[in-house]
């Protein structure tokens, strides 16, 4: 059984609720983020299966009719990381934390300025698609110089970034706009997550806005003489660590907030809740230095302090472990589950959207596992830029965000369009192939990692073949090869439900299929005076904010002083 997020009355003439036809606008906005978003990933996943056989060994880029499409494998590794790392991720996350703050607040979103939002945001992607089309920007989608791309591919990645930030701003006003006019209210909580995670995104975009705009696009243009790498490099993770937390909370969102519903259970704690996002807020964003043990003239101290920060980020994803499984506990032991691990069969497996979450948060144990590895100084050089890491990546992303995605898919398209999902049992059996072919993919590269084979290089048609003979990795290269049509089996099948559901007529009211917001064994309560001392703690979300953005300079600061008094002008590079 699901129920609807409760209409919330405005107490303020000047805050309207939402009314029929800006919910229907709003629904379709949604819907279109989440269908640009997902054909983005078609595209990024038609590409997986040539990363997944080329650590396989075998060599599928000298293929004429390949060549056609794609100059080489860098080409089609950017185009895989783009399409799926940031395409996919930044459409969801903007269409879904949009909408449903404004549901669960009843707040009339302005939705001349949503739509702005959405086609500055396309444009900036179409803008560019196209020289990485053209291969004019294959630079492995890090913004690493003196790999040098199209000015225009730059400037198209800075308006994506730049539309985001503009939905955090909406959302933001949205919340503070609610505040005005229920003071002493507790914020719902979902959209305490939501503007949590919002918040964060602002202070962590920081540094890849800083190093596109002010850095990568006058140095493309040809207005400077070169670019320093070491700094942009630190720039670049100053934004790229946090922005896995940008791609994973929203999943938790739905982890805390609507899966215990789905399972039949509930929320375990709206207090652990918050602590939680706001540990995120205040502790994700200054961790970029763990990616930098290898790089020279950054302090060992430095390194230290972050890679302790990095170590501290765990703890709330602990917390967001315990509380999911304590939900899905409580939703088992209701449907009469029992034993120590037994009330696991009890949970509703038939239900694709919830085995696809439930296959999320199981990947993730070792998604975190690995992320431990990957932030210690004493580990990280073993893997480091080995396939190590893309095995560690797509089980964060490439399974706990984008399998979650799916999954909320199966509920949301019929939410948003009064459509029925096609064929469920097709979409359950999406769900399995997907994670699956995540797992194989995983464990093959993870070893191959261990083994010494290096990441973001065209292994197969490396000139010393008997070099990786001598590793001894024919098993994980055969698991990874296989990996790669698994999961083009999971794509035809997932996007088969999701298309012809999208084509279906409509045969329901939209709201028939309700957001699944679950009750919460610990509430908050509504007020803040009578609320628990951890929930007026983690209620000032702007000076948690505050305290974010000071402890990012405290550590940054003195790292990026030093690279500025010491700039190194060095030329742009094109390889491929």
């Amino acid at each position: 059984m699901t129920t609807a997020l409760p209409s919330r009355p405005t107490s303020s003439p000047a805050l309207p609720g939402l009314d029929s036809a800006t919910l229907t606008s709003l629904k379709k906005l949604t819907q279109y983020y989440a269908v640009t978003a997902f054909l983005a990933l078609m595209i990024g996943v038609l590409l997986g299966p040539l990363q997944a056989l080329n650590y396989g060994g075998v060599n599928v880029y000298e293929f004429p009719l390949l060549r056609v499409l794609i100059k080489s494998y860098y080409q089609g590794l950017t185009l895989h990381g783009v399409l799926n790392a940031l395409v996919f991720t930044q459409f969801f996350i903007s269409g879904w934390m949009l909408y449903l703050p404004a549901r669960d607040l009843n707040v009339r979103p302005n939705m001349r300025f949503a739509w702005f939002t959405y086609l500055t945001m396309t444009a900036g992607l179409l803008t560019a698609a196209v020289p990485l089309l053209m291969n004019d920007a294959t630079v492995l989608y890090t913004f690493y110089p003196p790999l040098e791309g199209s000015p225009v591919f730059y400037i198209g990645a800075a308006v994506m970034v730049a539309a985001s930030l503009l939905v955090a701003g909406q959302v933001v006003w949205l919340w503070l706009a609610w505040k005005r006019a229920h003071p002493g209210r507790v914020t719902p909580v979902v959209t305490y997550m939501s503007v949590a995670t919002w918040l964060m995104w602002i202070v962590a975009a920081l540094g890849l806005v800083t190093e596109v705009v002010v850095m990568l696009i006058p140095w493309s243009l040809g207005l400077t003489r070169g670019v320093d790498p070491l700094l942009a490099r630190t720039l670049f993770w100053w934004t790229g660590h946090p922005i896995v937390y940008f791609w994973l909370l929203p999943a938790y969102i739905s982890w805390y907030a609507f899966l215990p519903r789905q399972a039949g259970g509930r929320m375990a704690s709206e207090g652990l809740t918050r602590l939680a996002f706001a540990m995120f807020l205040v502790f994700s964003v200054p961790v970029g230095l763990h990616h930098q043990y290898a790089d020279p003239n950054v302090q060992n101290t430095w390194k230290v302090i972050h890679m302790f920060l990095t170590f501290l980020v765990a703890v709330p994803s602990l917390l967001t472990a315990f509380s999911a499984a304590a939900s899905l506990e409580d939703a088992a032991r209701a449907q009469g589950g029992r034993g120590l691990v037994g009330w696991v069969r009890r949970l509703p497996w038939g239900n694709a959207s919830m085995t696809a979450q439930v296959l999320a948060m199981v990947s993730f144990i070792f998604g975190g596992a690995g992320g431990i590895v990957n932030a210690s100084m004493a580990f990280a050089p073993v893997v480091h830029n080995t396939a190590w890491i893309p095995g560690h990546f797509h089980i964060t992303v490439g399974t706990a965000t984008t399998l979650t995605f799916m999954g909320v898919m199966f509920w949301l398209v019929p939410h948003l369009t009064g459509k029925r999902l096609f064929s469920p049992r097709l979409a359950l059996a999406s769900v399995w192939w997907w994670f699956g072919g995540m797992m194989l993919f995983a464990l093959g590269m993870h070893w191959q990692g261990l083994a010494g084979v290096p990441r973001r290089a065209q292994v197969s048609a490396a000139a010393q073949q008997a070099a990786y003979d001598s590793m001894n990795i024919a098993l994980p290269k055969l698991l990874t090869a296989i990996s790669g049509g698994v999961l083009f089996v999971a794509s035809v099948l997932f996007y088969t439900v999701l298309i012809r559901t999208l084509l279906s007529p409509r045969l329901d009211d939209p709201e028939s299929t309700p957001i699944p917001v679950s009750e919460a064994i610990s509430p908050a309560g509504e007020n803040l005076r009578g609320a628990s001392l951890l929930v007026r703690r983690t209620e000032p979300l702007l000076a948690l904010t505050f305290a974010a953005l000071v402890l990012v300079i405290l550590v940054y600061g003195p790292v990026i002083a030093p690279m500025l008094a010491n700039y190194q002008f060095i030329p742009g590079q094109r390889l491929w």
